[in-house]
C-alpha cells in the first residue's frame, strides 16, 4: 500500500492524454497521466468508460467531449468535467489553459501567452532565463501569468517576487498542475497588483534581477513606459540585470515596440543587449 502512487487532488485531462484510451482495442489496463503529464497511473477499462484509483471513472461522453474540444483542458470532478477557464471582470478578458504536448500555455482572449510555434512554454520560459543569466539573489518577476518564470528562477534565486495584475489569472495556475510551484515554494512570493505602481514601492538596489514578460502593448502600455523603466533601473543593484522580453523580433509588432523599448531603457541608463533567440533584450545597470 505505501508503494501505490499519491493520486493528486485535481485530476486534470486534455486530449494528449485521453486519446490513447481511444485508441487502445483490447486492453484492459492503460496508464493514463492525471495531470497533463507529470505522473502516470493506470486506467482500467470498464463499461461505461475507464476506471482510475480513486474511485473515479472517465466515461465515453467524458472522452467524447475532451477529445472534440483540444484547445482546452478539463477537470474531472464527482459532478462531471468542468473547463479550466475563468472571466474576469476586473479585465474584461477570457483566460483558458490550452494544452500542448509539455506544459499547458494560457489563452488570452483566445490569444496564447507562451510561444509554442516550434517550441514548448518550458523551452520558451528557459530561453528567457537564460537570457537573463543565472539568477541568483532577490528576483522580482513583474507579470505572473502562469508562473513558469518565477518557477524556474526560484530554483537558484533566494527569492522570487512575482506580481500578477489580475486574480482571475492565479485562479487558472492553482487549476494547473505544472503551476503548484508558484504556491508550494517558500521563495516565491506571488503578490496582486499592478507592477507600475508596486515597483514605487521597493528600495532603491533591492533586486539584483528583474524578468519583465508583460502583455503586449496594447494591453499593458504602462509596463513599456520611461517611468517603468526608470523605476525597475532604480530597484537594481548596480550590475544587475533585465530581461525584457518584446516578441518576435522579425514581427511587425515586435520590431515596431522593439525601437521604442530599446530607446526608452537606453534613456533610462540601461545598457541594452538584444537576445533575438528569447525574442527579447537584455539589459544591464
Amino acid at each position: 500500500m505505501g508503494n501505490e502512487p499519491r493520486m493528486p487532488e485535481n485530476l486534470i485531462f486534455s486530449h494528449y492524454q485521453v486519446s490513447p484510451l481511444m485508441a487502445a482495442d483490447a486492453a484492459e489496463v492503460m496508464p493514463l497521466s492525471p495531470d497533463l503529464g507529470l505522473s502516470t497511473l493506470e486506467a482500467h477499462r470498464s463499461e461505461i468508460g475507464w476506471s482510475l484509483p480513486g474511485g473515479q471513472t472517465l466515461t465515453h461522453a467524458h472522452l467524447d467531449t475532451i477529445l472534440a474540444d483540444q484547445n482546452s483542458v478539463y477537470r474531472l470532478t464527482e459532478g462531471g468535467l468542468e473547463k479550466i477557464e475563468a472571466y474576469s471582470p476586473r479585465t474584461n478578458r477570457y483566460y483558458s489553459l490550452m494544452p500542448t504536448p509539455n506544459a499547458p500555455t494560457m489563452l488570452i482572449s483566445g490569444i496564447p501567452m507562451h510561444r509554442i510555434k516550434d517550441t514548448t512554454p518550458h523551452q520558451d520560459t528557459k530561453h528567457k532565463l537564460k537570457a537573463l543569466e543565472k539568477p541568483y539573489g532577490r528576483i522580482l518577476d513583474t507579470a505572473t501569468g502562469l508562473g513558469y518564470t518565477a518557477i524556474q528562477a526560484a530554483r537558484t534565486a533566494d527569492l522570487v517576487i512575482t506580481v500578477e495584475f489580475d486574480p482571475a489569472v492565479l485562479e487558472i495556475c492553482r487549476a494547473n498542475p505544472w503551476s503548484a510551484e508558484l504556491f508550494t515554494r517558500p521563495n516565491i512570493q506571488p503578490v496582486i497588483g499592478d507592477s507600475a505602481d508596486l515597483v514605487q514601492a521597493f528600495p532603491d538596489g533591492c533586486f539584483n534581477a528583474v524578468i519583465h514578460d508583460p502583455p503586449t502593448f496594447a494591453l499593458a502600455g504602462q509596463l513599456y513606459s520611461g517611468e517603468m523603466y526608470r523605476q525597475l533601473y532604480r530597484v537594481l543593484k548596480p550590475g544587475g540585470h533585465l530581461f525584457h522580453y518584446i516578441g518576435n523580433p522579425d514581427s511587425r509588432y515586435g520590431a515596431t515596440t522593439g525601437r521604442g523599448v530599446l530607446a526608452r531603457l537606453r534613456q533610462a541608463g540601461f545598457r541594452v543587449v538584444p537576445k533575438g533567440r528569447a525574442f527579447g533584450v537584455l539589459a544591464v545597470k
